[in-house]
């Protein structure tokens, strides 16, 4: 369940950050009865727990007429009036204090253009913020903190903003229109005077020759880095060249250089007989 509730907000976040350009650290403006809800419920600190909500980092913000109007509801809110006035207050400009509701209401805004995260337990406040596109809100459920779905309405007002980018406004088609017939005006006027014509197509042959210097000058003034050349293979590795035969020579046969290289000496021995009948005796 847990897995599948940080994938939930993940997906919330993420959809608020492409969409309406929040960014961290991601600031939540918290009202009374959040701030008395974290107390009461020992969510603390806060900002950690927040931050763990939205997967970033957190700044925590209220407003001046939260803290007086926490202050004046006596000795039951003490608390939650102390942990509040340490919190960074948003900018409200009310002289005389406003219920937190419309406090709220009016720091949001049209558009919320400061990108607050609205923090509150009041139903009242949820119904409204969610009529305005691009306002997240978190709330508090016994121990833990949720982060509400995109609704309809933002998803529409997406799709919608989206489209329109996508399409040409009325003032950018008169503009292209006013365009097109200035140049189709010029071309008449050239066509007219053929000087005029020669005139133009030399000019734009000489800026052309111009682009060319200008990109040539700038190859020139990048650092050139040496190519490697190809280099022969090693002569160590290579096997030595065979000698090349004459067809003038006459070949030799295998075996009379086999009967030159190879003579065998024969050893004569000498025998007794015609030793004795030489030298006469018996």
């Amino acid at each position: 369940m847990r897995f599948k509730k940080q994938k939930r907000h993940r997906k919330a976040v993420r959809f608020y950050t492409t969409c309406f350009g929040f960014r961290e650290p991601f600031k939540v403006l918290c009202d009374g009865t959040f701030v008395h809800h974290l107390l009461s419920n020992q969510i603390l600190p806060a900002d950690a727990a927040l931050a763990k909500v939205l997967g970033g980092r957190v700044k925590v913000f209220t407003t001046r007429c939260v803290l007086l109007e926490l202050k004046a509801l006596g000795p039951s809110y003490s608390k939650a009036f102390e942990a509040a006035s340490n919190l960074s207050t948003a900018r409200c400009d009310h002289e005389i204090r406003k219920h937190a509701v419309t406090c709220i209401m009016e720091v949001i805004g049209k558009s919320n253009a400061e990108h607050f995260f609205v923090a509150t337990q009041d139903t009242d406040l949820k119904k409204q913020l969610q009529e305005i596109p691009g306002v997240p809100l978190i709330f508090g459920l016994r121990n833990a903190l949720f982060m509400e779905q995109p609704t309809a309405l933002e998803r529409q007002f997406v799709k919608s903003s989206e489209e329109k980018r996508s399409h040409i406004s009325e003032v950018e088609l008169n503009l292209l229109q006013k365009v097109t017939k200035d140049d189709e005006e010029e071309t008449e006027i050239t066509n007219e005077d053929g000087d005029l014509v020669g005139k133009n197509s030399e000019m734009q042959v000489l800026e052309k020759k111009k682009k060319k210097r200008g990109n040539l000058n700038d190859l020139k003034d990048r650092p050139q880095f040496k190519r490697k050349k190809t280099k022969g293979p090693n002569p160590l590795s290579c096997l030595k060249k065979k000698k090349k035969v004459d067809p003038n020579q006459h070949p030799v046969s295998e075996k009379a250089d086999d009967n030159t290289t190879k003579r065998t000496r024969k050893r004569k021995r000498a025998r007794k007989t015609k030793t004795t009948a030489e030298t006469g005796t018996p």
